[in-house]
């Protein structure tokens, strides 16, 4: 009699499959997606993992690991992502949310209490979401030039209970009003960084969340000049409303540059967990 096929078998037989293909981090995605699959947390896989798999379970899990074999992020298989502690739905239309972008809600949060905050490029609304649930901000507005990812950004805070006000807009052609900060996490990768992406990201994501122009610095070039016009000006009093942007591994100095042209003051870079300059910081 052939034995049965465990929960164990099933991931080690995936995390194989996907080891040969190349797929990051095989065992893990493997295990990762069973978990989706059969509906288990950490605690229940440690007391279930050499219980049968079941015939349906089985057949579930094979067809979701055939789309991660094709090389379909995790994420968009399983349609959530977690982002500072926080469970957002995410799809095709919005770019995963990462840790690296937890440095500049980081930096809002130390800024943006009482304060009128701005989210550019929102995407899936983690940045927005984030600071309006974490924070103590006076508002939060969340805008965005696609309309699908409003949707998702929606949902989330709808799901999540966060009160964000959400604008469709190219840039800052269609947002009106004044800031205290104003928080981007913009497209910025270049033509030539853009094909040597993993193909989850180059071949998934949405290219309208990456792509920044021949140099990458296309976006950057708008907010700091179109951004500069929403902040709160500085008074003899208080120093002017602050502009925190993700920046790529490689563009410490370039812009920063941006920032200075513009007229921000007190420009600073902040470096992600693995010692890479992640976040630019200034005021007017």
């Amino acid at each position: 009699m052939e034995k049965p096929v465990s929960y164990r078998d099933a991931v080690r037989r995936w995390g194989e499959t996907f080891a040969a293909a190349g797929v990051p981090e095989a065992t893990l995605q493997a295990e990762r997606l069973l978990w989706h699959v059969c509906g288990m947390t950490p605690a229940s896989w440690l007391m279930r993992r050499d219980e049968a798999i079941t015939e349906a379970e089985q057949s579930a899990y094979d067809a979701l690991a055939q789309k991660r074999l094709a090389r379909v992020p995790l994420q968009y298989i399983t349609g959530e992502q977690e982002f500072m502690g926080l469970p957002f739905r995410v799809t095709p239309d919005v770019l995963i949310p990462r840790q690296d972008t937890e440095h500049s809600v980081e930096e809002v949060l130390a800024c943006c209490d009482g304060r009128r905050v701005l989210d550019m490029c929102t995407g899936s609304g983690c940045i927005a979401i984030s600071v309006a649930l974490l924070g103590h901000p006076a508002s939060v507005t969340g805008a965005d030039i696609s309309g699908a990812a409003l949707a998702v950004a929606r949902d989330n805070a709808a799901r999540l209970g966060a009160d964000v006000t959400w604008v469709e807009s190219d840039m800052f052609a269609d947002i009106e009003g004044e800031y205290d900060v104003i928080v981007s996490n913009p497209p910025y990768i270049p033509p030539e960084q853009l094909e040597g992406l993993e193909p989850e990201v180059k071949d998934h994501e949405p290219r309208l969340a990456l792509y920044g122009g021949e140099d990458g610095l296309d976006y950057y070039r708008t907010l700091v000049r179109e951004g500069a016009k929403h902040l709160r000006p500085a008074t003899d009093r208080e120093k002017g409303g602050i502009l925190i942007v993700e920046i790529g591994f490689d563009q410490g100095v370039s812009v920063p540059a941006l920032f200075r042209e513009a007229g921000f003051a007190e420009v600073r870079v902040r470096k992600d967990y693995a010692g890479l300059d992640r976040v630019v910081i200034g005021h007017l």
